[in-house]
Formats: C-alpha cells, sequence, structure tokens
C-alpha cells in the first residue's frame, strides 16, 4: 500500500478556520506538513496561523471560494512561498435545511456554488502546482452524498455532486500523476453540527443523533481517517468504515435507509418545525389533478 510522507509536504486547505478544518491543520502541522490556511475570515485565519507557528510553515490567504481568481492568487503565492505545493484539500463547505416549498432560491444556489462549484474553483486553481509535484487532490464529500435525507435537497446534491465530480477528474489527472479522492464521514461534533442540533427541526429529522443510524462520530477519528486518505491517495474513503457497505451499495440500501431512517409522519413533523420563511420566498401551493 502507497504510504505518501507528509512531512515537509506543502498543503493547502480551503475552510481551515471550520471545526473539520481546524482540527486537521493541527495534526497536518504535528506531522510536519506546511500549510497555506485559505478561509473567507482574515482575523481568524491569522490567530490561526500564529498559533500554528507562523509563516515559517503555516501562512494565511483569504480567499472566497466562490471566487476563482482569489484561489487563483492564493495558491500562486503558497507554492512561491513554500516553493511548492503537494496536496490540496477542499473543505469549505455549508449546509441549509428547508423544504423545497420554503427554501429561497438563493439559499439552494449558494449551497451549490459553495459546497460543489467551490471544490472544482478550488482543484482548478491548484492543479498546476499538484500537477508539478504530482499531488493530491482531496474533497471533503459526505455520507450525504449516499444517504440522500429530506429538507437538505442542495447539500446532498453538492455532496454527491462532488463525489461524482471528483472521479471524473480522477480520470482526467491520472495520466499526469495527481491522484484525486473524496472522504465521507458520518455526522461528527463541530460549529456547524451544533447550528442543526440547536434547531427543533434538525434534532426531530435526525432523532436527536440518538439512533444508531444517525449516530455522531468522534471527531478525532473523521481527522485520523481523513489523514490515512492522503496517506494512501485513496480515491474514496468513509468514516467510520463499517458504514462503508452503504456507500458501496447506495442503490439498494437507499429505500430501506428511507423508511428506517424517516418513519411515519417525521418529514411532516420535521416541516412544521422549520422556521417561517422569509418574505422573498414563495410557498408552492399544491396543484390540482385534472
Amino acid at each position: 500500500m502507497t504510504h505518501y510522507e507528509l512531512a515537509g509536504r506543502t498543503i493547502a486547505l480551503t475552510g481551515a478556520t471550520g471545526g473539520l478544518g481546524s482540527a486537521l491543520a493541527a495534526e497536518l502541522r504535528t506531522r510536519g506538513a506546511n500549510l497555506a490556511l485559505m478561509d473567507l475570515d482574515p482575523d481568524a485565519l491569522a490567530v490561526q496561523a500564529a498559533r500554528l507557528g507562523g509563516p515559517a510553515v503555516a501562512r494565511a490567504f483569504r480567499v472566497d471560494v466562490r471566487e476563482l481568481s482569489t484561489l487563483e492568487a492564493a495558491m500562486d503565492r503558497a507554492a512561491a512561498d513554500f516553493g511548492r505545493l503537494d496536496v490540496v484539500i477542499a473543505g469549505a463547505g455549508v449546509e441549509v435545511m428547508s423544504p423545497m416549498a420554503l427554501m429561497h432560491p438563493a439559499e439552494f444556489e449558494r449551497t451549490i456554488d459553495i459546497n460543489l462549484t467551490g471544490v472544482w474553483r478550488t482543484f482548478r486553481a491548484a492543479l498546476p502546482h499538484v500537477q508539478s509535484t504530482k499531488g493530491y487532490l482531496l474533497a471533503i464529500s459526505s455520507m450525504a452524498a449516499f444517504v440522500h435525507s429530506p429538507l437538505q435537497a442542495p447539500y446532498t446534491a453538492s455532496k454527491a455532486g462532488v463525489w461524482a465530480m471528483s472521479d471524473s477528474i480522477r480520470l482526467e489527472l491520472r495520466h499526469l500523476g495527481v491522484d484525486v479522492g473524496t472522504i465521507h464521514p458520518t455526522f461528527f461534533s463541530t460549529p456547524m453540527m451544533d447550528r442543526v442540533l440547536a434547531n427543533a427541526a434538525g434534532r426531530r429529522l435526525w432523532g436527536g443523533h440518538q439512533t444508531a443510524l444517525w449516530k455522531m462520530v468522534p471527531l478525532k477519528l473523521v481527522v485520523a481517517e481523513t489523514i490515512a486518505a492522503i496517506e494512501r491517495r485513496a480515491a474514496m474513503a468513509v468514516v467510520p468504515k463499517r458504514i462503508g457497505a452503504i456507500a458501496r451499495a447506495a442503490s439498494f440500501a437507499r429505500p430501506l435507509i428511507d423508511r428506517i431512517g424517516w418513519p411515519a409522519d417525521t418529514i411532516e413533523q420535521t416541516i412544521e418545525l422549520v422556521n417561517v420563511p422569509s418574505a422573498e420566498a414563495r410557498p408552492v401551493a399544491p396543484r390540482q389533478r385534472v
């Protein structure tokens, strides 16, 4: 099995100040990697870079994954500053919980733009540099790529899209010696998940994450498996490994998951708990049969 040594590598990470991003950055630093930390908040990035060792080993770059030009400038500068760019982790992401009838179109478009198109922009900006080092591109997807929950259409679509897109890009780049992978964790504790749990609709939909099917796993496990995926330049990894069968047989497992995961009136009750839509959103009236 391939072991891709991380010490001395330069690793760029979007979404660096998020829950998973912060934990990943810290662990990568302990493995001896140099870090190009990329996110929207320059102040949070500056604090993070200083905490991880300062400009010799960790540098901050303000990027917006909705703007290719910011990513290109950051990747170019990171490669120039550290002399190389070996691994790029596309970790920036958002989520929204709302039924289609109540969701503002802008929420759908923003989620797709950040979670899916943002990964494409990240990979595109990084390609000239990882091509020269025969490096590795990793997208943070989710088990939502395989398990398509209600009230999260843009999120599940974006994560499934990341999986499919990365598979396509992998084929395009393999002759260049560049590997491409996706990692698909189940639920784990982050500020994003805290917001879901603070939402009555989120608690109802996922049963407070108390049932075996929706149980959360430790953040440190997700970090460890992500590092392991990078070290073997994996095409795909799931966290925890025991649910890999769902990923491998998604089309067969999905009907069963739908029945067990959201029984009876769970979805209707969840929709009732969603906040009242904004004035710009227009609830869709039921169509009459003719």
